[in-house]
């Protein structure tokens, strides 16, 4: 049987991209895995997160949004079915490209606000789609 894992995923705007690398190769000690103009990339084993950020002149708490990714198909799709069988409110994109990678997920939107996606990488991309090219709205 296959193995089934989780991990953390965080992204949020920042005003400075050096200087957030900067300071998260000291705070994490290792260097992003992933770095193009304006976006960093962290995979971390321990904790185990995946946390990246987005350079944008409008940095705003409220385009934090947080996930979970799984490194199997069968795991999103088991995800997706008890977020449906639970009537949360479900966004699901399939193929989409953003954050410089393309991916299979859904959104759900917590009673504040906060969104959460649950998604499956499927392979690193050089271009988001249309829809996440705007500055600061890459995986918002």
């Amino acid at each position: 049987m296959e193995n089934f894992t989780t991990r953390m995923h965080v992204s949020y705007s920042v005003s400075n991209i050096e200087k957030t690398v900067a300071f998260y190769n000291k705070f994490f000690e290792t260097e992003p895995v992933k770095t193009k103009k304006g976006y960093a990339k962290y995979l971390l084993d321990e904790p185990s997160l995946n946390i990246s950020f987005v350079q944008s002149e409008k940095v705003n708490p409220q385009h934090v949004h947080f996930g979970i990714e799984v490194n199997n198909p069968e795991l999103l799709k088991s995800k997706l079915g008890n977020a449906l069988t639970q009537d949360l409110p479900i966004d699901e994109e399939k193929e989409v490209k953003c954050c410089y990678a393309k991916q299979d997920k859904f959104w759900v939107t917590d009673p504040d606000g906060y969104k959460w996606e649950v998604f499956k990488f499927l392979e690193d991309v050089e271009q988001n789609d249309e829809k996440y090219a705007e500055e600061g709205a890459c995986c918002s």
